[in-house]
């Protein structure tokens, strides 16, 4: 096992997608970001079956970052209640998996930086 997580988010758009990513990669909350566009979900909310289109956000960060990550996502995103959920990476390969490690790396003097505003 592996202290790789990869995480899976909706998004309402695009646009929306592609902000998210960019912010969590230059925050060092995520070392990637995969935004796949063309997704249809079907879900319940507010007792009603309903349907979207969305794209889907790949994050791969470290266990470590997923707090702060979660927060910053939930903060950004559109949704009332944004997906956010987490699996581990149980195998992968050791470069990746270092320079994944290498990516998400708090500096010391940076836990005090303030975030990328991305409000608009």
């Amino acid at each position: 096992m592996t202290d790789g997580l990869i995480i899976f988010s909706t998004c309402s758009s695009e646009d929306e997608a592609k902000r998210l990513a960019q912010v969590l990669v230059e925050e060092k909350l995520a070392g990637c970001v995969n935004v796949i566009r063309g997704i249809e979900s079907i879900y319940r909310w507010e007792d009603k079956v309903e349907s979207a289109a969305e794209c889907l956000l790949v994050i791969k960060t470290e266990a470590g970052r997923f707090d702060a990550l979660s927060a910053r996502l939930q903060d950004l995103h559109s949704y009332e209640v944004p997906e956010i959920v987490a699996f581990p990476i149980a195998r992968g390969a050791e470069k990746y998996l270092g320079w994944l490690k290498e990516q998400v790396r708090i500096e010391e003097g940076a836990k005090n930086r303030k975030p990328v505003d991305t409000r608009r």
